[in-house]
Formats: structure tokens, sequence, C-alpha cells
């Protein structure tokens, strides 16, 4: 094709009464025509635009479908192939659509140019041939692709074409024999490695059995990302941990042990690559599989000693729960001397020609993601500088005590006294941050009170570290007390959380300053010391005077903190209920979420105040009606919390509550509330209502099997009565508290291995209840 002919109509279409992800797609035209331009600068910036705009973070629109045309046409013009066939091939395989367009209508899109875009599969270039190969793999289109990629298959000799045919024919050939014989042709030990890793992840997709063969295949072929990191596939560019993931979605005791004594061998490798790939997929591993800790605590702990391992040891050590307690004696040797921890590792630096397809997901055409955290980049070269605030010894040590202070705080103490100044990890975790893992307040040291009250007195104190301060010295209470005149000397500087610690350390002497800083303070601080003076005295001016002012705010954060601390104090704060009312917003307002929670959060303090629902129920039936959009899911979460806070009263948001239950992130905390209202407790000898608790129970069952907000599930399970569930219910529900996957409770992966570990917990006396019920109902026998 020549450019006339691609851009004949080009003009012709409304571009300006469509969008893409920034807005007005008017722009497009001006995109398109400048990846035909002599100027190579020009069009690599209008490549990357179209990345951004119109497979925005994966996502398509109405002005993707209409572009296609063009970007095939481009293409089969040998104007930038390569890239624009990713382009339509990411276009093709999406399904994240947000703007009305209708599903399927992109893949059709592309489809559509297969005419142009198969002859491609025959390119002299063999960049060409296998983004080609790509692209029409990912529309779907069995009948026109499939013979096409076979034929191709035949004669085609580059790895990487090679490779690409394999998984095209694997996605395209679910059910049939062309792509399994296929794959267990390339698993033969002669074949080139990417073939090899190809064939492996095909095995995984056709469900094939895991052998021996596949174990030695991808042992042999370690480090295995270099392999693939010239595909396009980026659920392919890290080949050992998804084939770790796959096994374990199996969910079956001989894939599971596959799975781990891949990493097992892994994880004992001499060779930096090697681990880094292993430890990456043994914290996915342990973050997937309840028991996956136990299986791999020894290898991993083994590599603390180990400093070029160390660090990206350290962050799935995080994922060992209760395991992780052995490790203590290494981390405290790490936290003592870090040591060099050796160079940081990128776990994707592909070439590139990958990186506009990388910009679809992060939005730069500069994207590295490094493991943990990573120092500052030269952006030309996308390698590691130092971070000339601290060494990496430095980094490591502290690191390794942030994980002590978890598994062994006493330990931990007198290691973060001696080096304050240069845990700032640590720090953290002892204070509880971010995810209080602590079972208790961190242990009370003498050298560590010592070390807190002179970083108090640094003058260039700032960022987290005072909050930090102050917060550990408030959970030791009045062992902290000779810490008094540090903290009182910056209720000044940062008098939003000072407040808190002087109560805590020194109830006595603290009142005097509180009083001070409640009335003439800072403004930012005086809701925090007037609370904290309440607590102390009872003295409810003050914080009334300060909440009528925070309820005037125009920050819905400080309106919501204002809102929900009046609701503590019930009807002593009565003297508030016309604050709250012109606190609400109006319709026009409540467009964003911050404002509708701030609302919900005055709504319950009306209701509190007063003890009459009425002001309450339209506020929540507002926000119910103006959250029902993907984006707004958990403030309609909280809505329907707020209507179970009202019980019975909120009868008549049944409807919308009922409406709810169709999401699954939103149906536990709508079943809770329609339970709350009393709709699933009536006619309980109706046949009708048998039926709705049914589907009730199989609602919730089916969002904690999804990790749909499974721990409100089980708490509405809980409403709904345990004792009144079915043996098949009660066979699901074994199976969330006993299998081997986790259940999600939480979007940190940080922080899932101690959610799942809660959740079970709760799973488990649902469970009980329900059992001994049966036992009290069963008939006596002789």
């Amino acid at each position: 094709m020549d450019l006339v002919q691609v851009f004949a109509d080009l003009d012709a279409q409304p571009w300006a009464e469509l969008e893409h992800a920034y807005g007005s797609a008017e722009d497009l035209p001006e995109q398109l025509r400048a990846l035909a331009g002599a100027d190579e600068e020009e069009a690599g910036e209008a490549l990357g635009e179209l990345y951004s705009c119109i497979l925005h973070q994966g996502s398509v629109y109405e002005a993707s479908a209409r572009a296609v045309p063009y970007l095939a046409g481009l293409a089969a013009a040998g104007v930038r192939a390569d890239d624009l066939l990713v382009l339509l091939g990411g276009i093709a395989e999406s399904e994240a659509v947000y703007d009305g367009t209708p599903p399927g209508e992109c893949q059709a899109a592309v489809i559509g140019q297969l005419p142009l875009i198969l002859p491609l599969v025959d390119a002299e270039d063999a960049v060409v041939r296998q983004a080609a190969v790509w692209a029409a793999a990912r529309t779907g289109a069995v009948e026109p692709v499939l013979p096409v990629l076979l034929r191709r298959w035949e004669r085609e000799e580059e790895p990487l074409v090679r490779a690409e045919l394999l998984a095209g024919a694997v996605l395209l050939d679910q059910a049939g024999a062309a792509a399994a014989d296929i794959v267990t042709a390339a698993l033969e030990a002669g074949e080139p490695g990417e073939l090899r890793i190809a064939a492996v992840l095909g095995s995984l997709d056709l469900g094939l059995p895991w052998t021996g063969t596949h174990h030695q295949a991808v042992l042999s072929l370690l480090p295995a990302d270099p392999l693939v990191a010239d595909r396009f596939d980026l659920e392919r560019t890290e080949p050992l941990h998804r084939i770790v993931e796959a096994l374990l979605d199996r969910d079956t005791s001989a894939d599971r042990e596959a799975a781990f004594a891949l990493l097992d061998f892994a994880l004992r490798v001499p060779d930096d690559e090697v681990r880094a790939e292993a430890l990456w997929a043994t914290e996915q591993a342990c973050v997937s599989s309840r028991s996956a800790p136990a299986r791999l605590t020894n290898p991993l702990i083994a590599l603390l000693d180990d400093r070029a391992s160390a660090r990206p040891a350290l962050s799935a050590l995080d994922k060992l729960g209760p395991y992780a307690a052995t490790a203590a004696p290494a981390l405290a040797a790490l936290a003592t001397d870090g040591g060099d921890p050796g160079p940081v590792r990128p776990i994707f630096a592909g070439p590139r020609r990958l990186v506009p397809h990388l910009a679809a997901l992060s939005e730069s055409p500069k994207y590295v993601q490094y493991e943990c955290d990573p120092p500052p980049c030269d952006a030309r070269h996308q390698t590691p500088r130092a971070d000339p605030r601290r060494s990496t010894g430095q980094d490591l040590a502290d690191r390794a005590l942030k994980a002590l202070v978890v598994v062994d705080p006493e330990r931990a103490a007198p290691l973060l006294a001696r080096d304050l100044p240069e845990r700032p990890a640590a720090l953290g975790a002892a204070c509880g941050f971010p995810y209080d893992r602590l079972d208790g307040p961190f242990p009370y040291h003498p050298e560590l009170l010592a070390a807190a009250r002179a970083r108090l007195t640094v003058p260039e104190l700032d960022g987290n570290e005072p909050i930090h301060l102050t917060r550990l010295l408030a959970s030791w209470g009045e062992l902290a007390a000779p810490a008094f005149p540090e903290l009182a000397a910056l209720l000044g500087r940062f008098p939003a959380f000072v407040p808190a610690a002087l109560a805590a350390v020194d109830p006595g002497r603290a009142v005097v300053p509180l009083e001070e800083a409640a009335v003439s303070g800072p403004e930012q601080g005086r809701f925090a010391a007037a609370r904290a003076l309440h607590s102390l005295t009872g003295d409810l001016e003050p914080l009334l005077t300060v909440l009528a002012a925070e309820l005037a705010a125009d920050d819905t954060h400080r309106i919501r903190q204002a809102a929900r601390a009046t609701a503590d104090l019930g009807k002593d704060a009565a003297v508030l209920v016309p604050r709250l009312r012109e606190a609400l917003g109006t319709d026009d307002d409540r467009v964003t979420a911050p404002r509708l929670d701030a609302d919900l959060d005055i709504a319950l303090a009306l209701w509190r105040l007063t003890g009459d629902p009425g002001e309450a129920l339209p506020v929540i039936a507002a926000v119910l009606d103006a959250t029902d959009t993907e984006w707004m899911r958990w403030t309609a979460v909280n809505a329907a919390r707020a209507a179970a806070r009202l019980g019975p009263a909120a009868a008549a948001l049944r409807p919308a509550l009922e409406r709810g239950l169709a999401d699954p992130e939103r149906a536990p905390a709508m079943a809770l509330a329609l339970l709350a209202t009393g709709a699933a407790t009536q006619h309980h000898a109706d046949r009708a209502h048998h039926a709705d608790h049914a589907r009730l129970a199989d609602t919730l069952l089916r969002c904690a099997e999804r990790d749909a907000d499974p721990v409100c599930a089980l708490e509405a399970l809980a409403a709904l009565g345990p004792e009144s569930l079915t043996e098949p219910e009660l066979h699901r529900l074994t199976s969330l508290a006993e299998r081997d996957h986790r259940v999600w409770s939480t979007g940190l992966e940080s922080d899932v291995v101690s959610s799942d570990a809660r959740f079970q917990e709760a799973a488990r006396a649902l469970l009980r209840t329900a059992t001994a019920s049966r036992r009290t109902d069963a008939p006596a026998t002789d």
C-alpha cells in the first residue's frame, strides 16, 4: 500500500467526536501522519503518544478501533511495521473498555485488517514476521489465522519467530492436536532455548501433564528471562515465575511439589541471575500458596549469608509468616553489618523496540521495573545509580533489621538503639508502620529510649521519622516519661502527632501544653491537642470548639475525622448538629469519592447525635445512587456499611442494596446491610425465604472464592447464621479455610500472608459454630 491510499479518508473520520484516554481524539490524524514522516524523532514521539492514548495502560476506546485501519495500512506499507503490529496486537487482546465502546469492537477492527497483517507473517525481516504472528494470534480468529501459522511453522528457522508461532498455535488451538504436537516436538533437548521455554509455557497453557522432561528443560534453561526478553507477551517476560504460578494454580499436590522442586533447585544455584529469578518466583509462591513457606524456608534463609542475594531474599522472607522466625540469627548478623549487597538487578530490561508496548502499562518510554526499592536511575542507560544519601550496606542492614523487628523484637531493640539514625525502615516497623504486624508494643529498651530522645533534638528532623519516633514513645506509655521535655519542645513543629505522645508518656504534665495547643497552637494541630486533652481531663469545650472549625474546613479529610470524632462523643456533642448539617455536600458536590465518604461519616454522626435516622437515610441513598460505577465500588461498600449501622431503620434502602449484590466486590457489604435491615429474617417458614437464604449464601461464598472482599463475606455469612448453612455450603467454606491457595483479603501483596491467616481463623470459627449447632440439634439416640 502507498501512503496516499492509507490516508485517503483519514480526515473524513469524526475524530473530534471520538475520545481516547485523554479526551478528544482530534489529535490522532496528526499523530498518524507523523508516524510516516521523515523526522525520526517526531515519528518516535507519535508512536509513544499513540500507545498512551489509544492503548492506555491496556485499555482501549472507540478511537482505538477507528485508528486500526490506518495502523495496519502503515504497517503493510513498511512504516514502523514491527512497532505498529505490536500495537495492533495489544488493541486486539485488550478487554479493558471504559468509554462505552461495545466489547469486542476493537478486536473486530483488527480482525478486519487481517488481509494486511497475515502477509507480513512471511516478511523478509524476522522481527516483522514475529510481530505479525503475535498480532494475528491476538485476534483470536482461528479459521483465518491458525492455518497460516501452521504453514509458516513448517519452514521457519528463526528461534524467536518459531517461539511466537508456537505460542500463537497454543492460543488458537486449545482443544486441537496441532498445538500439542508442536509443543512436544519443541521440548526436545536439541532445540533452541527460546523455543524450548516457549514449549514449557505452552504445555502449561494447554493443561498438559507436568513431566520430568518439563522439569529438566526448565532447570537446563535457567536463567530463563533472557530467552524471552525479545518476546512481545508481557506475561512471558519472567518464565520461572509464570511456570511456578501456573503449577500452583492447578492446585494438586503433584503440581505443587513440582513447583517447589524447581524453586528449591534454583535457589541453590550459585549464579546471581538464576537466584534473582528464583527469589522473585519464590516470593510469589509464598503469596499464592499456604504450603510454600514451610517448603521453601530453608533454601531461602540460606541465601541471607550471600550478600549478593540477601537484599532480594529479604523481600521474599517477608512472605514466610511465622516460618521467618528461624531467620533471626542471620537477620541479626546482617543488621549488624550489612556489607556490600552487590548490584541491583533489573527484573526486566528489554530491547528498545519493546518500549512503546511497555508504555501501555507504564506510560513511560524509560520503563524499568526493579526489585525492591530502586535507587535513582540514569534515564539514558536504564542502569541504577548509587544513592548519594545512603550506602547500599546501610540500606541492607536497615532492611534486615526491619525483618528482625517483626520476627524477634527483643533481639532487634538494642540493634535499633545502636544505629537508630541509619535505620528508618526498622524504626517504622517498630512503631507498627505500615501494617501493624507486631503482636503488641515494641519492647521497651532504655538504650532505645535514649537514642530516640537524642533524635528528637536534631534540628533537621523531618519526613516520617518524627511520626515514627512519637508513635514508638507513645506505645511505651509512662516508661517513656523521660522523653517528655523533648516531645514538648517539638509540639509547635509537629502539632498533629506530638499531642498523643505527650498524653501517653506523662498525663499529668501534658495537660497545660495541650490546653495551650488546643486553643492557640498551630491550626493544623488543634484537633489532635483537643482530643488528647479530652482523653485526659474529659474537658469538652476545647474539643467542641475545634470540631466546629474542622467541620467548616474545605478539606474533606479534616471533615471526615471531625465527623467521626463527633459521632464518638454521642449526645455530648449535640451542639454540633447544625455544623454537621452545614458540612454536608450538595448534589453537585457529590462527584468524588472523598466527598461522598465525608457525607457518609456526617450522616452517621447526625444519627448518633440525634437518634433519628431520617437525615442519614437520604444521604446514604444518594451515595448508593452516585456510586453505581466501577471506580466508586469501595465508596459504595462504605455506604452499605453505613446502612448496616442503621439496622432495620434502613429498610427503605433494600432495593439499592439488592442491586449491589450483582457486583462481587460490593456484594458482601450489601448482603451484610440487607441482613442488618432484617430483610432475610422474615417469614422463616416461607419456602421463598429459604430460596433467598440459599442464593445469598451462594453469593457470599462465590465472593470469598473469587477474593472479592472475602473477610466481609465471612462477616455476612456469620450474620446469615452458620448453623443454617447446608452441607454443600459448609464443604465450600471448609475448602476456603483449608485449601492451599491463599485467600486475598487485601490489595497489599506484602500483607497477604497475615491477612490470609486471619481469614483462615475466622472461617474455622464459623465452621466450629456450625458444627456445634449441628451437634446440639441432632436427635438423641439410645
